[in-house]
């Protein structure tokens, strides 16, 4: 296998670690609008996006007026009430700005809102590394459909067999290989190996990846 020509990064989970933030923010906002849930419940829907997380709390659609509303609280909810306590993970930026040395386009695929996209680089301190980026607003469904991960490729301007996912869910690994893209997982999400066993290759973190990178599918010679 060649090197990829681009990463298509997943950023919750993968990057910084947020999952538990996140699923506390739908807890708060389901509690706030008279839908009491449980953590353990949403936690195991990060990541997924909110068209589907939602109706599964609620009932609501994502367009309806409440559920608008709840959409737009809970991503307020999660950047001020959470987000400044995130930290990004072990050798982030260090494997990402390797990654970029090697001459591959990194490119942002994920379900988080543009708003959530950009105060999460900020948090992992990695908006100056990526070049490209996808939100959930550039795609029809989010993960684990195949959409978001087919609008990161043509932002990156590559086939499928080019590119490589990272990323933290199984969601991510069903979304890559929907779209023909293999999968590096990390379980620094929170998954266990069982639930990534579709991934190509799996690491602890960022920075074990970093520390097997030679080995790994970003380590391969470039075609």
């Amino acid at each position: 296998m060649s090197r990829p020509r681009a990463v298509l990064l997943d950023v919750d989970g993968t990057l910084i670690d947020t999952n538990d933030a996140h699923a506390h923010a739908w807890v708060d906002v389901c509690h706030e609008f008279g839908h009491e849930v449980a953590f353990g419940e949403v936690r195991r829907m990060i990541g997924m996006g909110g068209d589907r997380v939602l109706p599964r709390l609620t009932g609501l659609a994502e367009e309806s007026e409440q559920g608008e509303l709840m959409k737009e609280r809970r991503g307020k909810i999660f950047r001020e009430r959470y987000l400044p306590g995130c930290r990004p993970f072990p050798g982030a930026r260090e494997l990402l700005e390797r990654m970029r040395g090697d001459g591959m386009t990194l490119v942002v695929a994920t379900s988080a809102s543009k708003d959530d996209m950009a105060a999460l680089l900020k948090a992992a301190n990695v908006a100056d590394v990526v070049e490209a980026k996808t939100s959930s607003s550039d795609a029809d469904a989010s993960k684990p459909a195949p959409d978001i991960v087919e609008a990161a490729l043509e932002n990156g301007g590559c086939a499928p067999g080019e590119a490589v996912m990272l990323g933290d869910t199984p969601y991510d690994v069903t979304a890559a290989n929907r779209a023909g893209v293999r999968c590096v997982a990390l379980r620094c999400g929170g998954w266990d190996d069982e639930a990534l066993k579709d991934a190509a290759a799996i690491y602890d973190d960022p920075a074990d990846l970093l520390a097997h990178y030679d080995a790994s599918p970003f380590g391969a010679p470039s075609s």
